[in-house]
């Protein structure tokens, strides 16, 4: 792969880091909102779908590191 297309990969996976964190913040939020108001238990279920998206985007961000050392070599 050439430097260029390299650099067009690094920049999709971020975006969708991006994306899953945002989406990762808005259920956190959401999970906030439904304890605040005294529905623990349904916080807690509205936040298990968190762990999947920071998972992804920890993979992605591992990804996007390895093709950056790759450009630099």
């Amino acid at each position: 792969m050439n430097t260029a297309t390299m650099h067009d990969a690094i920049k999709v996976c971020l975006k969708q880091i991006t994306t899953n964190l945002a989406e990762a913040s808005r259920l956190a939020q959401a999970a906030e909102a439904c304890a605040s108001a005294g529905s623990v238990a349904e916080g807690v279920e509205v936040s298990m779908d968190i762990e999947q998206l920071l998972y992804e985007a920890s993979r992605l961000h591992d990804a996007v590191c390895l093709m950056n050392r790759i450009v630099k070599d």
